[in-house]
């Protein structure tokens, strides 16, 4: 198997200004064909530092494939730091100031050309790729049968170059094994006690497969992973094995195929021509969000409301004053009403409602940061649940609540089915 090294450069990354989107990206991609990322690496924008990690990563993998540092100007140190470190010259590349004059005509910006010619001087012995979606060219270098290849940073250029350029010239020149990957998902059970039970199926698991816990939230994903080079029969063997798996586990697993929740929920949705709808305070939009992030998600759901204000909650959801004033704004009987008004609202057969404090102060009744009420209602029939997570951030509170409301939606829907 072929290893790989991704380099972030960047001062801005190592900074935590900007969140390094791409090594995700790119290791997924390379992982679908077979090669396996060894290290991921964030430098700063230095030629000293950029050599020394390329140095680094050729002692330990047959491709190495950096992010970021390439700008429109001549002192451009990513680009400089390769020339050097491959004994190489940097000059014009007409092919590539062609491309990107065509580039510039497209857009109507010929009266910047010049300013953006440095980005057509690359080293000489470089393979470049063109960028269609921006002005630096993705740059290859070979040595002693050992790849480096140089992108831009921008994740909108990234993509493209991986998936329609380097990814097909890496299978061409690479005989490689093809890796299938399935996704067990399981709620209800501790992950150790889920460890214990399952040991035995484990252990007698083919020499080419390979499990892993990825706990989510309150749910744990089980990726079987197999390596071959025969992709049908790689499929065929995963789907045994998990058809030996299911028996032991069966009454905790919501799916065998999606990985994500949002996901699993829409192919439950749509096979019941089932319809949703959402009212949320202290998630923001997250939890409708997270529905419409799924391709298709129109066919099922119809709308949410974000009633930040306890006086929006009474206004447009229908919750009765005398609850608030009883109970409290966040409390399990205004997350029912929420629903119940949510649910009457678009006339949806299902309705999800959160009320809580996200933080970081305290609620205007006083709640603790990290209280949460929510609702999951399913025809005249509703759930509601409290969860305390003070440990939380902002954020991270409202996408683990979110989670957390849509997969015990998910877990209401298949134990009704069953």
């Amino acid at each position: 198997m072929k290893n790989a090294v991704l380099i972030t450069i960047g001062d801005e990354i190592l900074s935590g200004n900007t969140v390094d989107t791409n090594s995700n990206f790119i290791a997924t991609e390379l992982k679908n064909i077979g090669i396996k990322v060894s290290q991921i690496l964030t430098i700063s924008d230095e030629i000293e530092t950029i050599k020394k990690a390329i140095d680094s990563a050729f002692q330990i993998g047959d491709l190495i494939i950096t992010t970021g540092g390439l700008g429109p100007t001549r002192d451009d140190k990513t680009k400089k730091a390769i020339a050097e470190f491959f004994n190489d010259e940097i000059a014009l590349d007409e092919v590539t100031f062609n491309h990107l004059k065509a580039y510039m005509e497209r857009r109507g910006r010929l009266e910047i050309l010049e300013r953006n010619r440095e980005q057509a001087f690359v080293p000489t012995k470089s393979k470049v790729f063109q960028n269609h979606y921006g002005t630096a060219p993705c740059m290859m270098m070979e040595e002693n049968g050992k790849l480096l290849f140089s992108l831009p940073g921008v994740p909108y250029e990234v993509k493209p170059l991986i998936k329609d350029q380097i990814i097909p010239y890496l299978q061409e020149k690479f005989s490689l094994n093809y890796i299938t990957t399935r996704i067990v998902s399981v709620v209800g059970i501790p992950e150790s006690i889920l460890a214990d039970r399952i040991e035995d199926w484990e252990l007698a698991l083919p020499e080419n497969l390979a499990l892993s816990y990825l706990p989510v939230g309150t749910r744990v994903k089980l990726r079987l992973t197999a390596t071959g080079e025969n992709e049908p029969l790689l499929q065929q063997q995963l789907e045994e094995e998990i058809q030996k798996l299911l028996p032991l586990i069966k009454d905790n697993v919501i799916a065998t195929s999606e990985d994500k929740i949002e996901k699993i929920l829409a192919e439950i949705l749509v096979e019941r021509k089932l319809t949703i709808s959402t009212a949320e305070s202290c998630t923001g939009g997250e939890l409708a969000k997270m529905i419409t992030s799924v391709p298709g998600s129109s066919a099922y759901f119809l709308g949410g409301i974000i009633a930040y204000a306890t006086e929006k909650k009474i206004d447009i959801l229908k919750i009765k004053k005398e609850t608030v004033e009883e109970f409290t704004v966040v409390s399990e009987q205004v997350a029912d009403e929420m629903a119940e008004g949510c649910q009457k609202l678009f006339n949806t057969d299902i309705a999800l409602s959160t009320t809580g404090v996200a933080g970081p102060g305290k609620g205007e009744d006083g709640k603790e940061v990290g209280t949460v009420f929510y609702t999951v209602r399913v025809g005249n029939q509703a759930v509601t649940s409290r969860l305390y997570m003070p440990h939380l951030e902002r954020l991270d509170f409202m996408h683990f609540v979110s989670q957390k409301v849509i997969q015990d939606l998910v877990g209401i829907l298949i134990s009704e089915k069953n």
